[in-house]
């Protein structure tokens, strides 16, 4: 990309280049607004738009309008409220963000269907005129990914994108695999051949590393327990899964109990596998008890951790009731809304047990997938306990919701625990025959099924 100025958007935009911004000045006095390519692909890109306040005193409201040439519109937003007409969109607040302090800002992101660049800009009613900042000289090579391999050679380091996970080509990705049990209590069910059957028979994306923290885990022997994950990482890197590395909080639900052990777990687990692609940080399973302002302070200092050895890695952060998105509790998902976490690259884990949580717990997932990056990082077919009877067509409602929301998911469990949950008959683990469908359970004949499908 060469260096240029210009008056209009157009001429500055690099949809190749992440770190391309534009400034639009108004007259003196006025706000302004930056528009940024945060990254692309051969069909599209994915742009931050910053509202910022120059002025001395508050704004109560905003309006940016872009237009696009014809082939190219924007398939997605968020932070904003979006409307469209013709080739222009327009941009106004999400409700939480309207208000703007002197010398602030506030942003919205949104993602194109097309190449195409912004030809004008408004912002507040005002034509966006003046220079631009000079873009840094960036060369970029776009490749096409490949359609054949391991998930991560398909895929390649992924990232949040909007409100979905993308992989390193920007495309919109459904990871579907399968949880541990705990890993203190059944390490015959984790061996090469169990792993093998997983990554080749079944066709899982994802291996879910379950390392509780209490209950005989973690806390009895920290060394011990992260070099039982980073093997775990290991074996799945191998077979070219994504590893999901799930610090299984559950007794006592407040997180701030265990901030320093996930500082030091975290900070070791990252520094290890910092270099690879296929790390997923689970850093809080399932919060309870505690208000989302608790656990997003807790999320607030254990993600920095990660960041410090692992700048590109997803991060995963519980959520209130559970990891229900406060459901389970008498909330929902606009608390977290409407305070996010104060990290990029970051999604909400929602989990879920189909003969127990129904058509009100689908509709909260529906309403908070327009805004949030969901991943549903453990379910069951059965009830809440992990027990029971499988219940088949709530698991199939669950399922085809995923799917059309293109939300990733970890079954519970990979086992042959004495529970309906269980993927694999008891005594399958210690025989070490796993192959096949003769030692599935119902809910691991089901599992199989849809994670091959």
């Amino acid at each position: 990309m060469k260096r240029r100025t210009a008056t209009v958007l157009t001429t500055v935009l690099a949809v190749a280049a992440a770190s391309t911004a534009a400034f639009f000045a108004l007259p003196a006095s006025a706000e302004t607004a930056a528009f940024a390519v945060q990254s692309s692909w051969n069909t599209g890109y994915q742009a931050q738009v910053t509202v910022n306040n120059n002025t001395s005193s508050a704004i109560s409201t905003w309006k940016v309008q872009l237009t696009f040439p014809a082939g190219t519109t924007v398939g997605q937003s968020w932070n904003t409220t979006q409307a469209v007409s013709g080739n222009t969109y327009t941009f106004t607040p999400a409700g939480w963000n309207a208000t703007i302090a002197a010398g602030s800002s506030t942003s919205f992101g949104l993602i194109t269907n097309g190449t195409g660049q912004p030809t004008s800009c408004l912002v507040n009613g005002q034509v966006c005129t003046g220079t631009t900042t000079p873009s840094p000289s960036v060369s970029v090579t776009t490749s096409t990914p490949p359609t054949t391999g391991t998930p991560v050679q398909v895929n390649g380091q992924l990232k949040v994108c909007g409100t979905k996970l993308c992989n390193e080509s920007g495309q919109a990705v459904q990871l579907k695999g399968m949880s541990t049990h705990g890993i203190q209590w059944f390490p015959n069910c984790y061996t090469d051949a169990s792993l093998d059957v997983l990554a080749d028979e079944w066709s899982a994306d994802l291996f879910r590393i379950s390392m509780y923290v209490q209950e005989q885990g973690y806390e009895t022997d920290p060394a011990g327990f992260t070099n039982r994950v980073n093997n775990l990482v290991e074996e799945a890197t191998e077979r070219g899964m994504y590893a999901l590395i799930d610090f299984h909080i559950l007794t006592p639900g407040d997180p701030a109990y265990n901030l320093e052990r996930a500082k030091t777990f975290f900070a070791q687990v990252s520094a290890r596998h910092a270099n690879k692609k296929n790390v997923i940080y689970e850093i809080a399973n399932e919060p309870n008890g505690v208000s989302w302002a608790q656990i997003k302070n807790y999320a607030d200092q254990v993600i920095p951790v990660i960041r410090a050895n692992d700048p590109d890695g997803v991060v995963i952060v519980g959520t209130r009731g559970w990891s229900s998105l406060g459901v389970s509790e008498g909330g929902n998902s606009s608390e977290i809304v409407n305070n996010p976490v104060s990290a990029s690259n970051v999604m909400y884990a929602f989990h879920y047990y189909a003969a127990s949580h129904k058509d009100n717990y689908r509709a909260e997932v529906e309403r908070a997938a327009a805004s949030l990056p969901l991943f549903v990082t453990e379910f069951g077919t059965v009830t809440y306990t992990g027990d029971g009877a499988v219940d088949v067509a709530s698991s199939n409602a669950w399922f085809d919701l995923l799917d059309r929301l293109k939300i990733g998911y970890a079954n519970w469990t990979y086992s042959d625990a004495s529970e309906g949950s269980a993927a694999f008959k008891p005594g399958t683990c210690n025989a070490g025959s796993f192959a096949g469908t003769g030692s599935l359970t119902e809910s691991g004949a089901l599992l199989r099924n849809r994670i091959r499908a």
